[in-house]
């Protein structure tokens, strides 16, 4: 109970979501007495006012840096600015200091509790994103040799983290051993080969490049000595079934591919390895419509949900794109989807029907996968030259809420600080059917999943727009902050429409 609320921290939480969390997904028939009890018990330990009963449910207050992920992620935030400010040698003191917080895996008590997954894999993507800062930080600071035990056993956990690879061939390379960096690029490539049939990243085919050449921005003290970390983050997946139409979702991978900076993967998964060369070719066929850069691929799968995520794992992807099953338009989220989303290491954005070029219609509630959407929405409006409209509800005084007009300001002004794209706020009524109208005339409604979509599905009003005539992309989130996120947050938006 104290997990779950903690996770939550100063926000609330409702008694249904408890007993759900709880009983993973089963509660008895005394569930809400159980939550009555399990809160009245965590209050005799901690003090009457450390959780707040607040409908629908109970609030926990956590004081900013009461919490040790406070802590770690305030110390990660002021380490990249140190590091960004030309002082690596503060930027690894505070990257120590985060990490020296951890003991052992997180929530390691929980890890077979459903509720905690998600949570479990976003905390283990932060810790090895700030042991890749710390070592990139000891690597500029010349420490190469006192890294190499440390990068050699990342590498074997971790063997498709292509920027740990790249971080060993470095400081193989700076201490004599150039023959066994090019072997860590080896082994790597046949791995990735092995498993997902693709080349590594050109972050990986840049420094194997390098150290053939022995070029002097590898040694220490050059000003290019770090690999290019952000190109890996810029990675677009676009995983595609062997029937699954490819061009719609073309159309969308396209135009977020479009900034130099984003590199482009599309993969083939086949349910038989005697369709796996047919699928290759059709691909090739396709080259000429692609970025120049982007790179392909088909392989069998028995697995296709858990194959994406190590494959979007592998290449440090910030999306993945998917063509959106039919049983979505009953409201369900199918099954391998659902392992997909719980387990992705980026968003993901599901499409159903073809985009037109016509203006894009975010549906904006303030939610973590709203804010998600809307990042993407932003993205493709940018390239396309859309129109980008931002739909937010009414005031409705009966509820005691207020209209949406601030947070849609929120928005907009977040969006044109990251991306330059105007936004046209649409207040709208509660009701379903404004929403329905507003889609009617828009190319492409990019929403975000609701945060109970394990228990609750697509829900109404979501599923009613997979019936409208407009294209539909469900963008669900990922573990990382994306670019609209707050300069001194680790993690997404959570961001809600209050009272």
């Amino acid at each position: 109970m104290l997990a779950i609320l903690l996770l939550n921290a100063n926000r609330v939480v409702s008694v249904e979501r408890l007993a759900d969390d709880l009983y993973s997904g089963a509660p008895p028939v005394t569930a809400v007495t159980q939550v009555q009890r399990q809160v009245s018990d965590l209050r005799k330990l901690l003090g009457p006012a450390a959780i707040e009963t607040k409908a629908p449910g109970y609030l926990v207050h956590a004081e900013p840096g009461s919490l040790d992920l406070d802590r770690f992620e305030a110390d990660f935030s002021q380490a990249r600015e140190e590091v960004a400010l030309g002082n690596p040698a503060r930027g690894a003191e505070l990257l120590r200091q985060a990490l020296a917080l951890w003991r052992g895996a997180p929530l390691a008590d929980l890890e077979y509790e459903s509720f905690a997954r998600v949570a479990i894999e976003r905390l283990e993507e932060l810790r090895l994103e700030a042991l890749e800062e710390r070592i990139d930080a000891d690597l500029a600071l010349g420490r190469h040799r006192e890294v190499l035990a440390e990068l050699e056993s990342l590498v074997w956990d971790n063997p498709f983290r292509e920027r740990l690879s790249a971080q060993l061939m470095l400081a193989l390379y700076r201490s004599g051993r150039q023959a066994e960096a090019l072997d860590v690029y080896r082994r790597a490539r046949s791995s990735l080969v092995e498993q997902f049939g693709i080349d590594p990243s050109p972050l990986l085919r840049e420094r194997e490049r390098a150290i053939l050449a022995q070029e002097p921005s590898l040694e220490f003290g050059a000003a290019a000595s770090s690999p290019p970390t952000e190109l890996s983050r810029s990675t677009v997946l676009l995983a595609a079934g062997v029937d699954s139409p490819l061009e719609p979702l073309l159309a969308v991978a396209r135009l977020v591919s479009a900034a130099p900076d984003v590199e482009l993967i599309v993969a083939r998964l086949v349910a038989d390895e005697d369709a796996v060369a047919a699928a290759a070719l059709d691909l090739d066929e396709r080259r000429e419509n692609l970025p120049a850069s982007a790179r392909v691929a088909a392989f069998a799968s028995v697995e296709p949900a858990r194959d994406v995520v190590r494959l979007a794992s592998s290449h440090d992807a910030a999306l993945i794109l998917l063509d959106g099953p039919a049983e979505l338009a009953n409201g369900a989220v199918p099954a391998e989807l659902a392992v997909l989303l719980e387990h992705s290491p980026a968003d993901v954005g599901v499409l159903t029907g073809e985009p037109a070029d016509r203006a894009i219609l975010v549906p904006f509630g303030g939610g973590s996968h709203d804010w998600a959407a809307l990042e993407l929405g932003a993205r493709l409006a940018s390239t396309a030259g859309a129109g980008l409209r931002l739909a937010g509800t009414r005031a409705s005084p009966q509820h005691g809420r207020r209209d949406a007009s601030r947070l849609l300001a929120d928005a907009a002004l977040a969006v044109q600080r990251v991306v330059g794209v105007d936004i046209e706020p649409l207040l709208l009524g509660p009701e379903p059917e404004a929403l329905l109208a507003a889609a009617d005339d828009a190319g492409l409604v990019v929403v975000g999943l609701s945060s109970r979509w394990r228990e609750q599905g697509l829900g109404i009003v979501r599923q009613a727009l997979l019936a409208g005539p407009a294209a539909v992309l469900l963008v669900h989130r990922g573990p990382k902050p994306g670019p609209l996120a707050p300069r001194d947050s680790r993690t997404r938006f959570s961001w809600s429409l209050e009272p």
